[in-house]
């Protein structure tokens, strides 16, 4: 009885831990990516440079079934583009897109809104110039 005692305390003590790791308590996983494949971020970058064009924002959401969840593109301040989800589930994964113009270089935002514009989470990346080599 003891061992399963501490087997469910250890069990809960990890999932705490885990659930700590996670960028808010509602989002295990929000992360930029160049693609989404079976609902699972593909190449998860932090920059993207204007060589390419296209981008995705992956959250996945936990405990908010019922809801409505905004990723809000910011730009030099300004919205670029709102993307609505309804979670419909206690784990639901929600990804949007933006194609992105070669020439807004700079540092994006992405926010992660309830539908009463409460902010979840924010995260950022950069989109820069291409670096060229000497061989180019």
């Amino acid at each position: 009885m003891k061992k399963i005692a501490i087997a469910i305390l250890g069990f809960f003590l990890t999932f705490s831990v885990l659930a700590h790791d996670w960028p808010h308590e509602n989002i295990s996983e929000a992360v930029f990516a160049l693609s989404v494949e079976d609902r699972v971020p593909i190449d998860i970058i932090e920059e993207l440079d204007n060589s390419l064009g296209k981008i995705y924002f992956f959250t996945n959401i936990r405990n908010l079934k019922g809801e409505y969840i905004t990723h809000r593109w910011i730009y030099d301040d300004k919205v670029m583009a709102d993307v609505r989800f309804e979670i419909r589930g206690p784990r639901w994964r929600i990804w949007s897109s933006k194609n992105l113009w070669h020439t807004w270089i700079g540092e994006w935002r992405v926010q992660v809104l309830l539908d009463d514009a409460t902010v979840l989470f924010e995260k950022t990346f950069n989109y820069k110039h291409q670096e060229i080599t000497e061989n180019e």
